[in-house]
């Protein structure tokens, strides 16, 4: 086997494991685990997981200059915090695809914003790109029904501020990924939002929580899978095929998503949802096509290195 095909391998493993995280996430709060207790734990537990592997295997991506701690702090305590609530928070009020499609725009909202500070060119591949995400989104969530719309409003914004704040972390993470491996970026990140979650709510409250032996057995699979060798297998997968390529195969996990979701959840989506599905999906496919194309020209080539981070859940 090539290692083209083990990137696109682990980076499909990787996607499959994201989607059904986000399921044993919903299953979890039907059970009645609230999602700020959830995310508490997801953190708090895949912090501590990731700072013993690299410990044993790569204790030099844990050294970070002091100059960027006040960075990473902001990163993690603030902006990876709001990511991981609002993500789980919208996939406890609305179906798992919807939001996890919601927040699958960030690429989108990446481009915008470069589009607009950055002074990057706008084309007409990014404005298709945007109208295919914007109307995607609209038939995703259900808009077209006015009932729908209304039970999950709340859902919905907390999807949106998901990938509003996922673009965030996009754009300040790239910085931390010119001086340091991706894995160093992932930890610090995950750890100072488990120094907010155990702040914010009263420290380690998940342990006095009575779970059943079947809620651990979720709670440690959206840990050790849906978090650590996600991001194992994704990171591995970019090792071997372009990031672009990597992006466009990890939309494999909103379409993994809504047959897991479907399968054991019953989360089914109607034909204008599914259709929106294919959306967005196109979007971000076309705006990753784009960007390897133009990641090819001579005049990017003499300025490798600028490659964003992409993919954390």
């Amino acid at each position: 086997m090539g290692k083209t095909t083990q990137g696109y391998l682990y980076v499909m493993g990787a996607a499959v494991m994201w989607a059904s995280s986000g399921t044993a996430g919903k299953g979890l709060f039907l059970a009645g685990m609230t999602p700020f207790e959830l995310v508490q734990v997801r953190v708090t537990l895949a912090s501590l997981a990731m700072i013993i592997v690299l410990g044993i295997l790569a204790p030099a991506q844990l050294r970070i200059r002091w100059r960027d701690a006040a960075y990473m702090l902001l990163l993690g305590g603030l902006v990876m915090a709001i990511v991981q609530f609002t993500y789980l928070f919208a996939i406890s009020k609305i179906q798992v695809v919807a939001a996890i499609l919601i927040q699958y725009t960030a690429p989108v909202l990446v481009a915008v914003y470069s589009i607009l500070f950055w002074g990057e060119r706008f084309t007409i591949s990014k404005a298709l790109a945007l109208a295919l995400a914007l109307i995607g989104c609209y038939l995703v969530v259900g808009a077209y029904n006015v009932e729908l719309l209304h039970m999950n409003r709340v859902g919905i914004i907390s999807a949106v501020c998901a990938a509003v704040s996922f673009t965030a972390y996009t754009l300040m993470g790239e910085r931390l990924m010119h001086r340091y491996p991706p894995w160093t970026v992932v930890f610090y990140s995950m750890f100072f939002a488990a120094v907010t979650w155990n702040v914010v709510q009263p420290p380690l409250e998940f342990l006095r929580s009575s779970h059943t032996a079947v809620e651990w057995g979720l709670i440690l699979y959206i840990v050790l899978f849906g978090t650590v060798a996600a991001f194992g297998l994704f990171f591995a997968g970019v090792n071997h095929i372009r990031s672009t390529r990597a992006t466009i195969t990890s939309t494999l996990e909103p379409i993994s998503a809504g047959f897991i979701a479907f399968i054991f959840l019953g989360e089914a989506l109607a034909p204008l949802q599914i259709l929106g599905a294919v959306l967005v999906i196109a979007a971000i496919v076309l705006l990753q096509v784009e960007r390897e194309q133009s990641e090819l020209t001579p005049e990017l080539i003499r300025s490798a290195g600028r490659e964003r981070f992409e993919g954390t859940r």
